[in-house]
This record gives structure tokens, C-alpha cells and sequence, in this order.
């Protein structure tokens, strides 16, 4: 070695060969000392630990922080059914009832396909269909701009389609089908029908629109609308039924004609086909109980208990179809008997998601059909007490199991049957419960009217409104001028505002009509008059006696066409500091 390589090994520097070769210069007095490699790694793990918890502990505080409890009524069924058991620990309904009842079609339901994707996907769809029926024409040499217009043309079609994805882009409407145009009254004029959904709407039900359209040609091949009806104003293509002569000769009068039917409405009531398949049958009967003339809320609590015990025990429920509107949702506070269940809910998704039968068919098979002796005896449970559980009767092999509620209120609430041990393995069936379909027509109505371009204003006032020890600012808060203070901060000016409410006097809010396009449900009364659709179906329903358009009914059609606005101003949120179920409850 010489003598400069050994100055550069004596030298301890970093830079030393020495150094570079083996990491570290060798210990010494004044030296570093070796570490060990057990104990770097040892090191090296700990701070590893250390830091992924400190990532857990910053994990922890953000969830804490921004969480939120979900929503029970936007959740599934067995969500909405605990939440209500949280809220009726002593089986009773003692606050005043007035409010609507969410239902099966209110739940969250998610898509295959995203709501803006869908959208965008149909409005390319409908601008590939204007250029492919351009394309096609003018390839035919059928492309003549002084020809008469032909509503059958395929170009008709693609232009509405196209105008539709346009317009609606972003009004929540799903277009699912359409029918071929047929001509409206002038020249230059296509009426066109077509099915949509509103995507606001979580059930997949389907309504109609028809329009009337003036189209002329356009660059190249194309059709150009140049004009739309409003809401189902193309009545050529609305269907509407003749009423026949007493012959069937032909129309009685052809200026005269019933408003359009809701062909897609099939609420019949199932029938058992015969003895052999009503013997072989497994039946769950309630008698009438206590629930009977009670609010809305405790009767599908009720209803609902019953239908899950039938799944639960895998039997037919028998149903009462007539039903008694409580005075908390009339007028006049007075109970009203005889109602039809088919006025309020939709019987036809119930009968597809549940087995279901009609009492009144029910007990007239069972009265025919019944032996009193021998081997075709139709076998019969009677279960006096609601204190028999659902376990206790899994097993039972009997034709008709027989629940009776004949004792004192509370003791004969039909929901009582599911609580206690039975709450665990009774599911109710929300998805079975829809608002009826006639009622969402009147919705729609509504709501196309306004082409689905509305907010909404929802003053909630009546008897809350007087209880001021329940509400004290309630009152004071939905006055005429404190409304028009807050409501002018929240929504534009001369926007379309739909105001949904239980205040009695149509002028109460004449002072927002300065600054608003105002919207009442009184203002639709032609949609329930006796010349409306509604009308006809429901007189059908009820033997020929005409049905008034209730409360409840209202409650319902107001809360919906609400529910379907794009900026929503509710009493609760927006414009009182009180709270919704009264004093020192908004944080329960």
C-alpha cells in the first residue's frame, strides 16, 4: 500500500476507501460504535407501527367527525321496520296523525346504469335516430320538402325523440318507449304518445304523455319542430274510448268521448279457481280488530305485521279490501267507513308481491266448500290472543289459521301479534305497499303541467300551527310575510312554485305571487271532477256510487308532486325554529 492510499485508510473520513467499502469505519476509542442488525430491524419495525397508528388514529377522528346516521326511510325494509319499533315502545298512536305515510316505492333503489349516464346515453341514441332517418330518406329519394307531412314517417318520430332527450335532459324524465305518430288536426301537425318514468319516483311504474307537434322541414332530409303542446295536449293519439249505444251500434255521440283509461291498471281481485285448490290452500285469516277507523300509519303498521306473519308462517293473507278513513285525515274530524283499499294503495303490486285473497270471496269458497264431516273437512285454527306467537303456529298443519281480536283496545291492535320475540322474526313487507297509481296519475299531471321545472314550498301548519306550547314559533314562522322574507332568499324569482300545504285558505299566500309563478293543489280540481279519468275509475271501484276526493288523498298528491320539485323549501328545515315532532325533540 502506499503512502497516500494509507493516509486516505487512516484519514476516518466518509470519503475514505475504507469507509466506502465497508459502511463504516471499525470502533475505536473516538469511534462509532457497529450497530447490530437485529436491532436496526427491531428500529425499523417500530416506526413502521408507530406510524400506521397514527394513520388509524387520523382514520378514526375524520369518520367521527363527518359521519352521519342514514336516513331509515330511504333504507330497506328491515331498516324502516326498526325505526318505527324505536319510536312505538308502548304500542300506541297518540299523537295526531296527518302526514303521509312513506311507502315501498320511497325506499332507495339503486340502477344498473347511473341516472346522468342514462341520460346522456338517450339523448346520443335519439340524435343517431334523427341522422339515420335522414340518411335513410335521402337515400330512398323520399326527401321532398314541399310533400304533405306524413306522421308515419320514420323522421317524425327521430325528430321527436330527439327534441324529448333535449328538452327533458335534465328534468328527471326517463323516456321508455314510444308509440307511432299519428296526424293531428292541421297540416304540419304530429300527435305522438310515448311511456316515461320520472327518476325522482323510486318505483319503476310507467306513465303516459301524448303531445301535439308542428314540424317543417329542415337542412337536408331533417325535420325541425318548430312548436309543442303542453302536457297531453295531442289527444289524437290519446286513445280515447267511444261511449257505445245500448246496440254497440257505433258511437252515441262522437264529439262526446270518456277521458283516456290507464290501460297498465289491473287491480281485480284474485279468485280461488275451485274447491280442490281452495282445500289445498294454507290460509291466514285477521278478523277485524281494534285498528279498524284508526290513523293511516297504524293501519299499514298493522296491515304490514299481518303480511309478514303470512310469509313468515309461508300462507295466503285474507284481506279486507274496505277500510275506515280516520278523522285524522278528513275534514270534519269524523271516521268514514267504507272506503276502498284500492283508493289509496296499489293492490296490484301488493297481489304481485304477496299472496293475497279478498275476504269477502274467501269466506263465501270457504261457507260452500265446507264439510262438517269426513276426510274433506276444511280444518280450522282459532287463535283468540295476540300472546300465541308466529313460532308457536309454524308448525300447525290446519287449512285456515283463525286470528281473532276480540278483546279491549290496546289488546286487540293487529300489530300486536309482532311484538316482543316475534319482532325478531317477523319482516314486514314495505316493498309490498305502493301509493295507488291512480293518485300518481293525478301526480303526473300535476307535475307535467309544469314540464317537470318547478320548485317546491311545503308549509305544514293546521293544528300544529295552534299548539303553541308543542310549537311555539310555528305560527309566526308561516305567516304571509315571514314566508315571502325566507322563501325569496331560497328559490329565483318567477320560477314555477308549487306550494304543498294543509292551510285551508287558498289566498294565504297571494303575497308570493309577486314574486313566484304560484301553483295550488285547487288549482288541478279538474283532475278529480266528474269528468276526469280519476273519477271514472274510481265510481267503477265503487259500484256506481261517485268517491269524493278526500284528505288523505290530497295529503298524498300534494306531498308527491312536492317530492318531484327541484329546489325544495320544507317548514321544518327552512322556515320555523321549531322542531318536527314538537319542543326539545330535533335532535332524537
Amino acid at each position: 500500500m502506499s503512502s497516500s492510499d494509507q493516509d486516505d485508510a487512516t484519514d476516518g473520513g466518509e470519503d475514505s476507501p475504507l469507509f466506502r467499502r465497508h459502511g463504516a469505519p471499525s470502533s475505536g476509542p473516538g469511534g462509532v460504535t457497529d450497530v447490530p442488525v437485529a436491532q436496526s430491524l427491531i428500529k425499523a419495525a417500530s416506526n413502521v407501527c408507530f406510524s400506521l397508528f397514527v394513520l388509524a388514529v387520523l382514520v378514526v377522528t375524520v369518520v367521527a367527525v363527518t359521519y352521519q346516521p342514514p336516513d331509515p326511510w330511504l333504507q330497506s325494509s328491515a331498516a324502516i321496520t326498526t325505526s318505527l319499533s324505536r319510536v312505538l315502545p308502548n304500542s300506541t298512536f297518540l299523537v295526531p296523525d296527518d302526514s303521509l305515510l312513506p311507502t315501498g316505492e320511497d325506499f332507495n333503489s339503486s340502477s344498473a346504469v347511473p341516472p346522468r349516464a342514462r341520460a346522456e346515453s338517450d339523448q346520443d341514441d335519439a340524435s343517431a335516430a334523427v341522422a339515420a332517418a335522414s340518411a335513410a330518406a335521402a337515400a330512398n329519394g323520399t326527401c321532398d320538402p314541399d310533400a304533405p307531412l306524413n306522421c308515419s314517417d320514420p323522421r317524425v318520430l327521430a325528430a321527436v325523440k330527439a327534441f324529448n332527450s333535449k328538452a327533458f335532459f335534465r328534468r328527471s324524465i326517463v323516456f321508455l318507449s314510444y308509440e307511432t305518430p299519428v296526424p293531428g288536426p292541421k297540416p304540419g301537425q304530429c300527435d305522438v304518445a310515448w311511456r316515461f318514468r320520472n327518476r325522482r319516483e323510486k318505483s319503476w311504474r310507467r306513465y303516459r304523455d301524448f303531445r301535439r307537434f308542428s314540424l317543417t322541414s329542415g337542412d337536408g332530409c331533417a325535420l325541425d319542430i318548430v312548436k309543442v303542446g303542453k302536457f297531453r295536449s295531442g289527444t289524437n293519439a290519446a286513445r280515447r274510448p267511444f261511449r257505445k249505444q245500448k246496440g254497440g251500434k257505433g258511437p252515441k255521440n262522437p264529439s262526446v268521448m270518456a277521458p283516456p283509461v290507464d290501460a297498465d291498471i289491473n287491480d281485480t281481485i284474485p279468485v280461488v279457481g275451485s274447491e280442490a285448490e281452495f282445500k289445498k290452500g294454507k290460509y291466514l285469516y285477521y278478523m277485524r280488530g281494534g285498528d279498524h277507523c284508526k290513523s293511516m300509519n297504524q293501519f299499514i303498521w298493522s296491515f304490514l305485521c299481518g303480511l309478514g306473519e303470512a310469509n313468515f308462517l309461508n300462507r295466503t293473507f285474507v284481506m279486507d279490501l274496505n277500510m275506515c278513513l280516520s278523522g285524522a285525515h278528513t275534514v270534519d274530524g269524523k271516521d268514514v267507513d267504507g272506503k276502498d283499499f284500492r283508493y289509496y294503495f296499489d293492490f296490484e303490486h301488493l297481489k304481485e308481491s304477496v299472496s293475497v285473497v279478498e275476504e269477502g270471496d274467501f269466506l263465501k269458497d270457504w261457507k260452500r266448500w265446507d264439510k262438517k264431516k269426513g276426510p274433506g273437512r276444511i280444518t280450522v285454527r282459532k287463535v283468540p290472543s295476540y300472546k300465541v306467537t308466529p313460532m308457536q303456529l309454524k308448525r300447525d298443519k290446519s287449512n285456515i289459521i283463525w286470528r281473532q281480536f276480540d278483546g279491549q283496545e290496546p289488546e286487540n291492535y293487529w300489530y300486536r301479534v309482532c311484538e316482543g320475540r316475534a319482532a325478531k322474526v317477523i319482516q314486514r313487507p314495505w316493498y309490498a305497499i305502493w301509493k295507488s297509481k291512480r293518485l300518481m296519475n293525478i301526480v303526473t299531471e300535476i307535475a307535467g303541467t309544469m314540464d317537470w321545472d318547478y320548485d317546491g314550498l311545503h308549509v305544514v301548519r293546521g293544528w300544529k300551527a295552534q299548539n303553541k306550547q308543542m310549537y311555539p314559533n310555528l305560527d309566526a314562522d308561516t305567516s304571509p310575510d315571514a314566508i315571502v322574507n325566507k322563501v325569496t332568499k331560497l328559490i329565483k324569482p318567477m320560477r314555477n312554485l308549487y306550494i304543498a300545504t294543509n292551510e285551508p285558505f287558498y289566498n294565504y299566500f297571494d303575497k308570493l305571487r309577486s314574486h313566484f309563478h304560484v301553483h295550488l293543489l285547487d288549482d288541478y280540481k279538474q283532475l278529480w271532477s266528474n269528468t276526469s279519468e280519476w273519477y271514472n275509475e274510481t265510481t267503477a271501484l265503487s259500484g256506481g256510487k261517485p268517491v269524493p276526493f278526500d284528505a288523505y288523498m290530497r295529503v298524498i298528491v300534494d306531498t308527491e308532486v312536492f317530492y318531484r320539485s327541484k329546489t325544495q323549501v320544507e317548514t321544518f328545515n327552512n322556515l320555523t325554529r321549531d322542531c318536527k315532532d314538537g319542543i326539545n325533540t330535533c335532535n332524537l
